[in-house]
């Protein structure tokens, strides 16, 4: 008896664990890789992460983190990951867009909400109860009261589940997970609330 509940046990915590490994690394978890492929003077130095428009779920898996980089002219260098394996380094010139500052570097020691944590407080905001929540588009950068997340989210048509529409974004606090600003319009989906 005690071996065959040692046995289920074992199975149910290799099961969790290698179902663990297969998840995407979150955004926090990607900075530290970053820096293998970044200088000593960008180590850390992180001013942006973003990830593109998520895909077959809502977290994305396509991130891309800027980091300060005094040595190029744009002041940038970024890592892009896709799945969690890192795919480019590049100094990317954005244009209408100023070189990075030194005080635009986020102090990471105070982000304490990962950017799986922001999609869930994102995704969970009463107005987009009844949408069928498809993609997001997330963003950390430094706001005016500190490191900040902004969570895009994109839901399926009421009236047409095959076509999707931008039902607006959150801004949510990476220090302590608050609401900043709420900007949504679930109406552009075709649900309203009256």
């Amino acid at each position: 008896m005690r071996i065959k509940q040692g046995i289920a046990l074992g199975a149910l915590l290799g099961l969790a664990s290698s179902r663990m490994a297969l998840a995407d690394p979150t955004a926090l978890d990607l900075v530290k890789r970053g820096d293998d492929y970044v200088g000593i003077q960008s180590k850390d130095k992180v001013v942006e992460i973003y990830s593109d428009r998520s895909v077959a779920s809502l977290e994305p898996n396509i991130w891309h983190i800027a980091y300060y980089d005094p040595t190029v002219m744009s002041k940038t260098v970024e890592v892009k990951f896709e799945a969690g394996q890192e795919t480019g380094v590049a100094h990317p010139m954005h244009p209408f867009t100023l070189p990075a500052k030194p005080e635009q570097i986020l102090d990471l020691s105070k982000i304490t909400v990962d950017s799986d944590h922001a999609v869930n407080i994102a995704a969970s905001q009463p107005l987009l109860k009844g949408l069928n929540l498809r993609y997001s588009k997330v963003t950390l950068q430094r706001g005016e009261m500190g490191p900040e997340w902004k969570v895009e989210l994109w839901s399926a048509k009421v009236s047409d589940p095959t076509r999707d529409a931008n039902v607006g974004y959150v801004r949510i606090s990476a220090a302590d997970g608050s609401i900043l600003q709420s900007n949504l319009h679930p109406g552009s989906a075709g649900l309203n609330h009256f």
